[in-house]
């Protein structure tokens, strides 16, 4: 078969593309996995989904479906070739209803654009990736994304209320609604949030929105050690004290930050505790003057605070430059979005520390201190070059994942299982827990061409 002028007189030119550039584009992610599909489909409307599906379903040809491609495990490399269908062009903010606090969004609108969207109506859509200048709400649907706020507010999952999703033979699901409350059978919609586009395409989704708070300020408390900054964590909600966000950063973050910014960062800290609060205007600057009068007393070398929204993003484009900071460092860097029980913070850390002796890479850890999803990142020098580092790094991603799991842990808290954690997924879910997701990836998709090759086959 032609697979490429099927789809064509199938869909059109325009939605058909099989020059090298494209292809290259939808071979991989921001991982390291890479495979090309025999054909990229840019759908450009529900429809384009459907007759894709249906046609894939009728000829059993994989297809693997595409947000914005920026996952970090692998996610929506194409791995049995086929079809890569991506959804970026549906990218049209269909309603925003502010008596009904609903956004009606097709897949492929960017996150940070529906946010500053909404907040023109004095709306506000929390959940907060970190990529969320470039990633898609589909794709935010496809892995359940968090990001920092996601301590207060939740994750992706906490603001889905109803789907449109073209399953596998084409046929078009609706589910939930634009209610705030809805019992009326199954969670149908929360069945697809996190699934990574092996049991259905999102098309639609309506999406629960907050009024903005008012008032924001942030807290950079800056510690001489990693577990007195983890104490602090604990401290702080002891105090009775809910922030929107709470971040930490261990002493290689934070020296690779210093480096790669080309300033001074937290002089004498080796590590960093960042607290945003949001709220009502008065009750935030009381909140914020007692939390740095608390952070004083728990022996901060300093404590800054910031106020409004400019002043607030100045403290946070530090945070924001973590990930960039440790690429720059000319390392690889392995990111583990890897979380455990929040009182086990200060042990993963040490636990790195005793990888990076072990193994010999440096490990840097930083990320959502208030929820436990701690970004483990081993940073390996010649890792796709040398075979011994990258045997060595495997062997330590599977210490780590097993000391996670013996912790009471998970493997993945926001990035998804795709193939990077695939390796690890019967150690994470027992028996009983994979047979249900095989029946019901048999039952939704029952020839298997909804992104195979990852951890439901």
């Amino acid at each position: 078969m032609n697979l490429a002028r099927k789809l064509t007189q199938l869909l059109g030119g325009d939605a058909v593309h099989t020059d090298a550039a494209t292809l290259a584009i939808h071979a991989t992610d921001k991982w390291f996995a890479s495979r090309t599909p025999d054909a990229v489909v840019l759908a450009r409307n529900r429809g384009d989904v459907e007759k894709t599906l249906r046609f894939a379903n009728r000829h059993g040809i994989p297809v693997t479906p595409r947000g914005a491609g920026v996952g970090y495990v692998g996610g929506c490399v194409p791995s049995r070739g086929g079809i890569a269908l991506s959804v970026a062009r549906m990218n049209r903010i269909k309603e925003i209803h502010f008596a009904d606090g609903v956004a009606v969004v097709e897949p492929g609108v960017i996150t940070g654009e529906l946010q500053a969207a909404v907040r023109k109506l004095g709306l506000f859509y929390p959940p907060d990736p970190a990529s969320l200048k470039e990633c898609s709400l589909g794709g935010n649907i496809a892995t359940n994304a968090g990001g920092p706020r996601c301590l207060k507010y939740g994750v992706t999952r906490n603001y889905v209320l109803g789907l449109e999703v073209v399953l596998a033979d084409g046929r078009v699901l609706r589910c939930g609604g634009r209610t705030h409350k809805n019992k009326q059978g199954f969670d149908l919609a929360g069945l697809f949030i996190g699934s990574e586009g092996l049991l259905g395409v999102v098309t639609e989704a309506t999406l629960r929105l907050l009024p903005h708070p008012p008032a924001r300020a942030t807290l950079a408390a800056s510690f001489r050690s990693f577990r007195e900054a983890a104490d602090s964590v604990q401290k702080i909600f002891a105090a009775g004290f809910l922030p929107c966000a709470l971040e930490i950063a261990d002493p290689f973050t934070l020296q690779s930050a210093r480096e790669f910014l080309g300033r001074e960062i937290a002089p004498g800290a080796q590590s960093l505790v960042l607290v945003e609060l949001d709220g009502q205007a008065e009750s935030v600057k009381g909140e914020c003057a007692a939390l740095a009068k608390l952070l004083r007393k728990m022996d901060a070398i300093r404590v800054l605070t910031a106020f409004g929204d400019e002043e607030c993003e100045k403290l946070w484009g530090l945070r924001r430059a973590y990930s960039q900071s440790l690429k720059a460092t000319g390392l690889t860097k392995l990111n583990e979005d890897v979380v455990v029980p929040r009182g086990k913070l200060v042990e993963l850390a040490e636990f790195g520390e005793r990888l990076a002796k072990k193994y010999g890479h440096p490990v840097a850890c930083f990320g959502h201190a208030g929820d436990g999803n701690i970004h483990v990142n081993i940073m390996a020098k010649n890792y796709h070059t040398d075979r011994r580092v990258k045997a060595g790094v495997d062997r330590a991603l599977d210490e780590l994942f097993t000391w996670v799991l013996k912790a009471g842990g998970v493997i993945t808290g926001e990035h998804g299982i795709g193939l990077a954690k695939k390796p690890w997924w019967s150690q994470a879910v027992d028996k009983v827990g994979r047979d249900t997701h095989t029946a019901l990836k048999a039952a939704l998709d029952p020839k298997g061409i909804l992104n195979p090759g990852k951890f439901v086959r």
